[in-house]
């Protein structure tokens, strides 16, 4: 368990490692340049010597090896720097967005556990009757469907039948929490949906597997309760497969925070990121990807970790 333990931790250090290389390059070499939003825009007119003389300033002018080296350094240290941009620290930026994305994350995971896994034991136990083929059409429509044209017809059909619209200033929780909740209620109906129709259909199947199970009909022939039978045996062994999917979604959340956010205006890390990457800010770009994949690799993690607690069977 230590050594599986020890070399997932180094996997997904390497794993890190290659994610900051491949961002880092793909800044540099990409259209634009942060020099340019600086003094006035593409349009501006400026000499090559405020430029450069501006580009060492900013530390652009060394080379991009030992541009990256400074970047990984600040990281691994936790001293994250500043917008090159507006020169605010990123460090107390990302402290205060990032409540907001994680709620977005915890609601999402809510509402598609509480409603999805329900769902699926109900389909397995109804299997091949009118209500389990109406759910899994429902579940197949939340898989094709994708999460941005949800939230897009969400903010339509409010604003033309209910007088509704995302609200432009941010509600703490503590400060109003039905107004909060209300904020984030259909951001998080959006982004859960597909993870939902996932969860349903994956607990659909694994319960048919279960319940097919010769411990299963030894308990039933034993006389116990039905409902003791499905969710005491079959309902806990079925569960394991969904603790993968439920870690991929808390996992791959803040990157759909970034579609989410920005169609609900929610000032939270996916917001930060595309806003910082329109102006071409470097460190923050650079310190928000490298964030979400450390976010990524450590739940995931955690999610092989937690199948040698959940299933005695399971040895590393």
């Amino acid at each position: 368990m230590i050594q599986y333990t020890f070399r997932r931790i180094w996997l997904g250090f390497i794993t890190a490692i290659l994610v900051s290389i491949i961002v880092f390059f793909i800044l540099r070499i990409a259209p634009g340049d942060v020099v340019d939003v600086l003094l006035g825009g593409e349009d501006a007119f400026y000499s090559e010597e405020t430029a450069a003389l501006l580009r060492e300033q900013l530390g652009l002018n060394k080379p991009l090896p030992v541009q990256y080296a400074s970047f990984m350094k600040d990281f691994l240290t936790l001293q994250w720097g500043a917008s090159l941009v507006d020169s605010k620290p990123i460090w107390p930026m990302i402290l205060k967005k990032l409540p907001l994305t994680l709620e977005l994350a915890i609601l999402s995971v809510l509402i598609s556990v509480v409603l999805g896994i329900p769902a699926g034991v109900w389909m397995a136990l109804k299997q091949d009757k009118w209500d389990d083929y109406v759910l899994r059409i429902g579940s197949l429509l939340g898989l094709s469907i994708p999460n941005f044209w949800i939230a897009t017809m969400v903010i339509l059909v409010g604003m033309m039948y209910f007088d509704w619209s995302p609200r432009l200033e941010y509600v703490s929780f503590w400060e109003n929490p039905m107004k909060n909740l209300e904020m984030f209620f259909w951001p998080a109906v959006a982004t859960g949906t597909s993870s939902l129709a996932t969860k349903a259909r994956m607990m659909r199947s694994t319960m048919l597997e279960v319940l097919r199970q010769d411990y299963i009909r030894t308990a039933h022939a034993k006389g116990l309760r039905y409902f003791i039978v499905v969710y005491r045996h079959a309902m806990k062994n079925a569960l394991l497969p969904v603790i993968t999917i439920i870690g991929i979604q808390i996992a791959g959340i803040l990157g759909g925070s970034v579609i989410m956010e920005s169609i609900f205006l929610l000032p939270g890390m996916g917001q930060y990121l595309v806003y910082s990457l329109s102006r071409w800010d470097y460190p923050v770009v650079q310190t928000l990807v490298l964030f979400f994949a450390s976010w990524i690799i450590i739940t995931n993690i955690l999610v092989d970790l937690s199948y040698g607690w959940l299933d005695p069977r399971i040895r590393f």
